[in-house]
């Protein structure tokens, strides 16, 4: 049975919408175009910082984002707050919590997110970030730290994310079931492939988790 739920972050908890149109004003160009751009990289299976690449050629995006702190050093600027959470997150997660399941965040995120995270004093077990453990999915090496923490069999843990491959697919290398969120770009784009069907179950949003756990279980 199933008996720990993990969570990625971005576009799992959180909706990036407000992220992505600061990156778009802070550039000078069209949120519509950024937003286009990303969702291009994604269909294209290429890494999201070629949409900066490809707007603003020569980008260094360290240099802009210390520039970004220094012009704005009490704006969110591209982090997140409790805000950015979508609606369902905090009474799917306590619902789960009611239900006896353990629940954990890990996802790949900065340091400074597990603050973020904290201060929204969500119901869950703990929180995780691959700068904090220094490695990231989907490398092995970061869903051998999501069975530690939990203290769980890999094939008792879920991991619900929104991507194939950084999420569905790493961990059911690792003997974890998975879950497929539709949500994001990459969520929409990699439910509709063929790969999709490696997932233990395909969600539509997080009141879809504990339905879910409760047809595994069944099996």
């Amino acid at each position: 049975m199933v008996k720990a739920v993990v969570f990625d972050v971005g576009e799992t908890l959180i909706d990036e919408t407000r992220i992505w149109s600061r990156w778009a004003d802070r550039l000078g160009v069209p949120r519509l175009a950024f937003m286009g751009v990303l969702g291009g990289t994604a269909a294209l299976e290429r890494s999201h910082r070629d949409a900066f690449e490809i707007l603003r050629p020569g980008l260094d995006i360290e240099a802009e984002i210390a520039a970004w702190e220094r012009d704005e050093p009490d704006s969110l600027r591209n982090h997140f707050d409790a805000d950015d959470l979508y609606p369902d997150v905090r009474p799917a997660l306590q619902g789960l919590r009611d239900a006896g399941i353990q629940v954990i965040i890990a996802g790949n995120q900065p340091t400074r997110a597990y603050d973020a995270l904290l201060a929204m004093d969500l119901p869950v077990d703990s929180i995780h970030t691959s700068d904090g453990w220094g490695v990231a999915k989907p490398a092995p090496e970061f869903f051998a730290k999501v069975a530690a923490v939990a203290g769980r069999r890999p094939e008792e843990i879920l991991y619900v994310g929104d991507r194939l491959d950084n999420d569905v697919l790493p961990a059911g290398r690792a003997g974890m079931r998975t879950a497929l969120l539709r949500r994001g770009p990459w969520g929409y784009l990699h439910a509709d492939r063929a790969e999709a069907a490696a997932a233990d179950a395909v969600i539509d949003d997080l009141y879809g988790v504990l339905p879910a756990l409760r047809r595994l279980d069944a099996d």
